[in-house]
């Protein structure tokens, strides 16, 4: 099924550009729109998670500008760019980053308070975690605490999901599961995903694909 994307970009960057001890990239573009997945591939070192981390309001670019819903986040103060890193952006981290102490629904009710949401539980059966909703995090296997910790994202009905290699702790059913359930989301929230990944086979399941190399996002 075709994918009809908004007209008007969830997101947009331009001339993004960003070094540390030497330059990731430079003069990098792009446009994510509602409903729309995207995924950057690339070799380690260049600069994919640091793409992630700017999109999503945790890094600042060197120069360029970052545009959520028409708004220059790096232009914003911290009490209104703090809102949005609440309501507006869910980052899905490769760690998850549970409170162990919480049970797993906790844990997701934790993050539906700081939000404004209620919890939906078909994310829970989306993901399957419903059978192990109330157990403590430290009684769940690694997957299952993957897959709480993406639940708590997506409870925060963010309008865009930014994933930085959500599935690599994952075996190859359950990775195919989770982004089946990404995808599903962004669709039926007029959200968007933004995919970091060395999978070839996940990056393949977002409907555009782009390589970060030579300081530059190609689309492939």
């Amino acid at each position: 099924m075709k994918v009809v994307v908004g007209n008007r970009p969830l997101l947009e960057a331009s001339a993004l550009e960003k070094s540390f001890d030497y330059q990731l990239f430079k003069d990098l573009s792009l446009s994510l729109y509602s409903k729309q997945s995207v995924a950057v591939m690339g070799r380690s070192g260049t600069g994919k998670s640091t793409l992630l981390h700017i999109l999503s309001t945790l890094l600042k670019p060197d120069s360029g500008k970052v545009f959520l819903n028409g708004e220059d986040i790096y232009s914003l103060k911290e009490e209104k760019l703090e809102s949005v890193r609440r309501r507006e952006v869910g980052i899905i981290f490769q760690s998850h980053y549970l409170f162990k102490g919480l049970s797993a629904y906790e844990n997701i009710e934790t993050a539906t308070l700081l939000a404004g949401t209620k919890i939906d539980r078909s994310i829970f059966e989306m993901l399957e975690i419903d059978h192990v909703i109330d157990n403590k995090v430290s009684d769940l296997s690694g997957g299952q605490q993957q897959r709480v910790s993406i639940a708590r994202v997506l409870s925060k009905k963010p309008k865009i999901i930014f994933a930085d290699e959500p599935t690599g702790n994952l075996d190859k059913e359950t990775a195919n599961m989770v982004m089946d359930a990404l995808n599903s989301y962004i669709i039926s929230n007029n959200a968007a995903l933004f995919l970091v990944t060395h999978d070839q086979t996940i990056a393949n399941k977002a409907q555009k694909l782009y390589q970060l190399e030579n300081k530059r996002l190609n689309i492939r």
